[in-house]
């Protein structure tokens, strides 16, 4: 599904030290700049009025220049000399009473300046006044810190909501944007009705729910369809995680939901968005997930708020989470989030809408074939086709392309499942030989057994942790699976297992991964399913592998007895697919030698390539019913 992100902008509080620093700098700047102004660049001789009347005799003196009570002296041998005069008279009348006689006077040029303009006042103020400046310029700089460090104290009981406005055309999603989910899509129309034309549902005394609760694997597009009912209505949406509620002191997360409620109804009809609801929604009183007096505050108030006092009609609250399991019952009840809206992984049809979203900005080349990306995608969430498209456009412009090729698609698929090519890990002879002969144990034990998936893909380049890799894919998606498919394809993880020892006399840690998964299917089988003839059908854990009694708290619901019987079915049902594969890569040997072989020469099968071989000995790939007839 296509994913859209709210844009925050983040500004980062500046430190107090940093302030400091920088009001140290512009001192020194402002002191730099003043010494360069008032520095002299010459000496200057200081002349009494005496002075200047005998150097007027003697005609010594080139001109005067008068600035208020200065006088400039330019003498003719190029010095220039500074002298004061009374400011009440003037400079001629005082030279007259020196013995200078006016026709001395009318030979020496004497200029007078008026002291004014801007330059001249801030040479005379800057002295003074820069220190008080720079007084007030430190004392607004504490108040401003201690302002702040108040203001973050008054501001930390609010709520942190993003809050995305209906009319912000950039960031508004709509139901358009969100590919498949039909079911989840039909159960919200109603709440975009309601936030549209509340009256008519008033009217008729029906009340909307309040809370609905979106649930579903992760990636499937919870928060995006959040978004997009909000966007449908033409609503406010607060969005923020359950994280941000809970704070180190205590008090804090009941009072952030009271200002994030109070903030809804003021721009009601709203919706508010709580995404990974269960970090404060846990079940309260098991000290499970870090209970705390904080973390049970804070979903007490979620709960009053949410069924208090006072109507709230026109706020939805809107929740998603993964773990619906270990949510309190008080939220699930009715009046709160009593309406539960499950997002499924997509079926093919879902991923080919879903990849024709994300390929509207991404210039395609003619041979592309969404279609056959969505079928070789089973059990990809809408965030892995979202970054299946991403991968290949970076693989095209890594490369140079200006096109997005079905060769790029293809690539992307195994990336974003096993990780990028190792192409450095280069294998020694016998290695490369053990992995084909281990891939090729896979791919032969799937394609004998009726119940195991087809091979789509055989490979000994490395990827991730694998040293190769055998694809294989359903014929159609499945909701449900069964035992008989369950035996095929434990069998078939251990076909590399088998084929190891058969042809070589010994174990590598290459069939490390295989085993565990098996060993897990297998439990599953016997603990989960019911599908253990010894045990019955009984449910001894739940989905996250813990005991069903107590919500996963106590690992010993069940006896000692129980527990060996668990282990002695698994190990059954292990030996049981070793026998399964040994007996098909015995009989299948020049198949498997074949398939070794090829794998060797050229490193990776694609199925058509993969048929071709073992078609030659007669065995029938398993093929989609328009491949065959096509």
């Amino acid at each position: 599904m296509k994913e859209h992100k709210d844009k925050k902008p983040t500004q980062k509080p500046s430190r107090p030290g940093t302030q400091i620093m920088s009001a140290i700098l512009i001192f020194m700047v402002i002191v730099v700049l003043y010494s360069a102004i008032s520095k002299p660049d010459e000496k200057i001789a200081q002349f009494t009025l005496s002075d200047v009347a005998k150097n007027i005799t003697e005609n010594k003196i080139d001109k005067i220049v008068v600035e208020g009570e200065k006088v400039n002296i330019d003498l003719k041998d190029g010095t220039k000399a500074e002298a004061k005069k009374e400011p009440e008279s003037a400079l001629s009348d005082t030279l007259v009473r020196y013995g200078v006689t006016p026709a001395q006077l009318n030979t020496t040029p004497i200029e007078i300046k008026n002291e004014s303009g801007f330059g001249y006042w801030l040479l005379n103020i800057l002295p003074f006044a820069l220190p008080v400046i720079l007084v007030v310029f430190f004392i607004w700089m504490l108040t401003r810190q201690v302002k702040g460090a108040g203001m973050q104290a008054f501001n930390f009981g609010q709520s942190k909501a993003r809050i995305t406005d209906p009319n912000d055309i950039n960031n508004r999603v709509t139901f358009k944007d969100v590919a498949g989910a039909k079911e989840a899509k039909i159960e919200l129309e109603e709440i975009v009705d309601f936030l549209k034309n509340p009256k008519k549902f008033l009217d008729i005394g029906a009340k909307i729910p309040k809370g609905v609760l979106l649930t579903g694997a992760p990636g499937t597009g919870k928060t995006l369809l959040a978004r997009a009912v909000a966007g449908e209505a033409g609503v406010p949406f607060f969005h923020l995680s359950g994280s941000e509620f809970v704070e180190m002191f205590v008090g804090v997360g009941a009072s952030r939901v009271r200002d994030l409620f109070k903030m809804a109804k003021k721009a009601s009809p709203a919706i508010v968005f709580i995404d990974e609801i269960d970090a404060v929604g846990r079940v309260r009183g098991t000290g499970v997930g870090g209970g705390n007096d904080e973390r049970e505050q804070t979903l007490n108030q979620i709960l009053v708020e949410m069924d208090g006092f006072e109507p709230n009609e026109k706020v939805i609250v809107m929740a998603a989470t993964n773990r619906s399991d270990v949510l309190d019952p008080a939220l699930l009840r009715p009046g709160r989030f009593d309406r539960r809206v499950v997002l499924d992984l997509p079926d093919r049809a879902d991923r080919e809408a879903i990849l024709a979203i994300h390929c509207i900005k991404k210039p395609l080349e003619k041979d592309v074939n969404i279609k056959v990306i969505a079928e070789r995608t089973p059990g990809f969430s809408g965030a892995d086709l979202s970054s299946l498209m991403n991968e290949a456009a970076i693989l095209a412009a890594r490369e140079n392309h200006k096109m997005v090729s079905q060769f790029d698609l293809v690539r992307s698929i195994e990336k974003v499942m096993m990780g990028p090519e190792r192409k450095s890990h280069i294998l020694s002879k016998k290695e490369k030989e053990i992995t084909a002969y281990h891939e090729g144990g896979h791919a032969l034990v799937a394609s004998c057994l009726e119940y195991a998936d087809p091979v789509h893909k055989v490979s000994i380049v490395s990827r991730g942790n694998a040293g190769g890799y055998t694809l294989k894919l359903p014929l159609e998606d499945k909701r449900l699976h069964s035992k008989k498919e369950f035996l095929d394809d434990i069998a078939m993880s251990l076909g590399g297992y088998v084929a190891e020892e058969m042809i070589f006399g010994d174990i590598t840690t290459g069939p490390s991964n295989d085993l565990q998964v098996a060993t897990n299917l297998a439990r599953a089988m016997v603990t989960r399913w019911g599908m253990s003839t010894s045990i019955g059908p009984i449910a001894l854990e739940s989905d996250g592998g813990k005991t069903m009694f107590g919500r996963g708290v106590n690992d010993n619901e069940y006896s000692e007895r129980v527990s060996g019987l668990i282990d002695e079915e698994v190990s059954k049902i292990m030996n049981n697919a070793f026998e399964v594969a040994r007996t098909v890569l015995t009989e299948k040997r020049e198949v498997l030698d074949a398939i070794a072989k090829k794998l060797i020469e050229v490193e990776t099968l694609e199925q058509d390539e993969y048929n071709e071989v073992i078609k030659s000995f007669g065995i029938t790939p398993k093929l989609r019913e328009e491949t065959k007839n096509s």
